[in-house]
């Protein structure tokens, strides 16, 4: 009797099995996370992605020991609006955070209570950390510690002088400059000496270390400044001391920006091998992306365009992932993936219902990571210096810039040369038509939200 009860339990067992997605049995104990992105990084600056005068030995690593992907993009074509949607699972447009591209209006943040990933984490029993940079609010009021995260260090706005930490202004007539501190220790002030990306390396590496000695999973978002300008190198310390303005877009140079990128790679290794040493990365899923396409001195080939543009090289960005034993290992996805879909996939992930007052715009990537499968979708943008908008959907992309408008098709022609909105005149007026259709459901811009004006747009002729 007790052997007929055993095989009758393995029979039901075995038949429900059948009843989960293989990724769904290969999740049973849950992962941590530790996220890695980058700020103004170009799809192509790193060896994986082709770059050949950059040395990237441990992103490189990272694309070798698990999966690149090759249609990775970010939620806007700036900073801060990217990360609402990456926090949020949300199309950054549906808050008003999002309407700033990028942030700057004064008492505008993440509003308390906004439904986030580390507090849907938390509240699964996750310890969360954010190291790095926050721009989703300057005050205490939007404070990461207001929104699930346990613990902080970094700057809460969109970027620092590398060696001072501070944002310097210049002044104007009789007005002096201004150095504005911007370093936080959870919600108080702090100062400290170093090249910031070394700051949080090692304070990241220091989390990996503390978070796991404690048996609960973690949640560590490592969120870098570089390369975002000012371009300063970690040895550049004495141009720091002659710059008065930390926005110096008319500073830098291309060897500059290389020591950024190489400095990047150096600390990502490190907090790599400190989570090696604390024997949890076999149970770790990391991801490393950017916040939006590269600017000045960055390599976005084979794209057109740059950050602040809906051209391919604004929003597509470098994306890699590893999770030992599961992930395979030396793969590359063409799954078309976006910054808000890390919501879903890590709440799958851990097993975590997603929190029913703000329904996720984002797709699970478990199945294209686990199975190697895709799934079409369709993606859209706006953004409103230029007037520009876009939708991808499979290969084919919907583009408006300055009432000029385009069809390409961005696998055959990733420089997005060739307008075929003629010769496909129905899918063009169909993905026309999403388009809109998508951004009536969207809050319209206020008439003051800030937004990047990149003066250096090519704007596509209509005709080629």
């Amino acid at each position: 009797m007790i052997d007929r009860r055993k095989l009758l339990a393995g029979a039901a067992a075995a038949a429900a099995s059948t009843l989960v997605p293989a990724w769904g049995r290969e999740v049973a104990r849950r992962p941590n996370f530790l996220f890695i992105m980058a700020d103004d990084l170009g799809w192509a600056d790193l060896g994986c992605y082709g770059r050949s005068d950059v040395a990237t030995p441990a992103l490189d690593g990272l694309a070798r020991d698990g999966m690149k992907f090759e249609h990775g993009y970010a939620n806007s074509p700036v900073c801060s609006p990217t990360r609402v949607g990456l926090i949020t699972g949300r199309y950054q447009y549906r808050l008003r955070i999002g309407l700033d591209e990028p942030l700057s209006s004064a008492g505008v943040g993440l509003e308390p209570g906004t439904p986030t990933l580390p507090m849907q984490l938390k509240q699964a029993g996750y310890q969360t950390s954010l190291v790095g940079k926050w721009h989703l609010g300057m005050t205490d009021r939007f404070s990461p510690l207001r929104h699930g995260y346990d613990r902080f260090w970094g700057i809460r706005g969109g970027g620092v002088d590398y060696f001072t930490h501070d944002v310097r202004r210049p002044g104007g007539g009789e007005a002096p400059s201004q150095a504005i501190p911007d370093l936080w220790d959870g919600d108080v002030p702090v100062e400290a000496t170093g090249y910031f990306t070394d700051l949080l390396g090692d304070r990241a590496a220091r989390e990996i270390s503390r978070m796991s000695r404690d048996p609960r999973p973690f949640l560590l978002s490592l969120h870098f400044t570089a390369p975002h300008w000012p371009w300063e190198g970690p040895g550049d310390e004495a141009i720091s001391r002659t710059l008065t303005n930390a926005m110096h877009f008319d500073g830098g140079n291309i060897a500059t920006y290389r020591s950024m990128i190489e400095s990047l790679d150096h600390n990502v290794g490190r907090v790599l091998a400190a989570l090696e040493a604390s024997r949890r990365a076999e149970d770790t899923i990391v991801v490393f992306t950017s916040d939006n396409g590269g600017e000045r001195f960055a390599m976005n080939w084979p794209f057109n365009g740059m950050k602040g543009e809906l051209l391919e090289g604004g929003i597509r960005t470098p994306l890699l992932v590893r999770w030992p034993g599961r992930v395979p290992r030396g793969t590359t996805s063409d799954q078309v993936a976006i910054s808000m879909d890390w919501v879903p996939t890590f709440l799958d992930a851990a097993g975590v219902t997603a929190d029913a007052r703000a329904p996720t715009d984002g797709l699970s990537l478990l199945p294209a990571l686990l199975e190697s499968r895709t799934v079409e979708r369709d993606l859209y943008w706006r953004f409103k210096a230029n007037e520009q908008a876009a939708m991808r959907r499979g290969p084919w992309k919907y583009l408006r810039i300055n009432g000029a408008e385009y069809l390409f098709d961005v696998v055959a022609d990733p420089q997005e040369r060739a307008n075929l909105r003629e010769r496909h005149q129905a899918r063009f007026a169909a993905m026309k038509a999403d388009w809109e259709r998508w951004n009536a459901e969207m809050l319209p811009y206020p008439q003051d939200s800030p937004s990047w004006s990149n003066k250096t747009l090519r704007t596509l002729p209509d005709r080629y």
